[in-house]
């Protein structure tokens, strides 16, 4: 049972990641099991855990809905973003990562750098969730792991509201080819102090400002 709730729950996650299922949009129980083949018990508990995850919120009267993307919501997930961003790239300097995997980070960034020209934006989105995860996993810390689900949603889920552009990412790209370089050289100071500039960025633009 535990193995099929996950199942159909990473299935619901990659549509709401991919836009299938939009910021708002309804989580119909009925024809959801139907679709996929299984009873509403386990389609339940799959809800349980996109709700745990915050992509979804349960109202008693309307049911299962994916979470709305308004910007006082993304400020505050941007605001934990931060802290979480900062910390992982911290424990990833620590860590001293080795060459294979300081390789793997400037694939991405030679993937972040390909979608600009032209622009891609579902390419840059794709590169930039792999970037954070990335430092997520290199930190060694199961917590900071564990959410992952706080990344993709305020990167794929809410992506649109952040109002993403060439610009935005080829400065993003830049900073982020600044962690990388103190995460390599062990900086942890240096580490932690970029990602959270780079996050705080995207606060202060979210804000109106011009960071």
């Amino acid at each position: 049972m535990a193995g099929l709730v996950e199942e159909v729950a990473s299935v619901l996650r990659e549509r709401i990641y991919a836009g299938r299922i939009a910021p708002g949009g309804s989580l119909r129980q009925e024809p959801l099991a139907a679709e996929l083949g299984v009873s509403r018990t386990p389609l339940r508990e799959a809800i349980r855990l996109l709700e745990q995850d915050g992509l979804v919120r349960v109202d008693p009267r309307h049911g299962a809905r994916v979470v709305t993307g308004d910007r006082a919501t993304l400020l505050r997930a941007y605001e934990l973003r931060a802290v979480v961003d900062g910390l992982a790239a911290r424990l990833a300097a620590r860590a001293r990562p080795g060459a294979a995997r300081v390789r793997e980070l400037h694939a991405i960034l030679a993937a972040q750098r390909a979608a600009l020209d032209p622009w891609d934006a579902r390419a840059y989105t794709v590169a930039n969730v792999d970037f954070h995860e990335q430092l997520l996993h290199l930190s060694g810390n199961e917590f900071l792991v564990d959410r992952a689900p706080l990344l993709r949603m305020t990167a794929q889920v809410f992506g649109p509201v952040a109002l993403l552009d060439p610009a935005g990412a080829r400065r993003a790209v830049t900073e982020h080819a600044g962690i990388v370089d103190a995460v390599a050289a062990g900086d942890e100071d240096a580490a932690e102090r970029l990602a959270r500039a780079h996050v705080e960025a995207t606060i202060d633009a979210l804000r109106g400002g011009t960071g």
